[in-house]
């Protein structure tokens, strides 16, 4: 069995690629709801900080501080992707979007919907939190699905233009980087 390791720096920032295991599907802006109230909950549950978040179609990214002390954001993906799965479940969802379980997937009780892991990366500096900021606004962007950034409903852009962190017309799509993505 493979020993899957991950950086566990108390305290600190990270940025995170989370991806449906069907990458052709819109379930996520299709629930947003759901996904909403699973991240809400678990937020309250064991509060960090969200620097930056975009959901996409079939994938999102995060940019999160956790608390003093604490380094466990697995926990807290694997509470927001249970709880959106069991949402999705309840309200016969799955049926529009059938998805195919491996017989891992299967054996583990593994509801299918999302990729098994997830792409963090441990912020180094102030130049390396904006730069991935940037790339959670600029993300619907590079992804052709809006020619600004501002037009994307599914962002924290539009908290951070309230709050006079960045400018409404900036454009996004920067190309800094893949960022876990493929």
């Amino acid at each position: 069995m493979t020993n899957y390791r991950r950086v566990q720096n108390k305290g600190a920032t990270f940025f995170f690629t989370v991806a449906l295991a069907n990458r052709t599907s819109s379930m996520l802006t299709d629930e947003i709801a759901a996904l909403r109230d699973a991240y809400a909950l678990t937020c309250y549950e064991r509060p960090f900080h969200c620097d930056a978040f975009v959901v996409l179609p079939d994938h999102l990214h995060a940019v999160w501080t956790l608390p003093e002390g604490d380094a466990d954001f697995s926990t807290r993906w694997g509470a927001i992707k249970a709880r959106f799965t069991r949402s999705v479940k309840a309200g016969g969802k799955m049926g529009l979007n059938p998805i195919l379980r491996s017989p891992s997937k299967l054996r583990k009780g593994d509801g299918g919907i999302w990729q098994r892991r997830f792409w963090e990366h441990c912020i180094r500096d102030p130049n390396d939190l904006a730069m991935h900021i940037r790339y959670c606004w600029g993300n619907p962007v590079k992804h052709g699905l809006v020619d600004r950034a501002v037009d994307w409903p599914y962002s924290s852009i539009h908290r951070d233009i309230r709050l006079g962190r960045v400018d409404p017309q900036w454009a996004g799509a920067n190309g800094e980087g893949a960022f876990g993505e493929p």
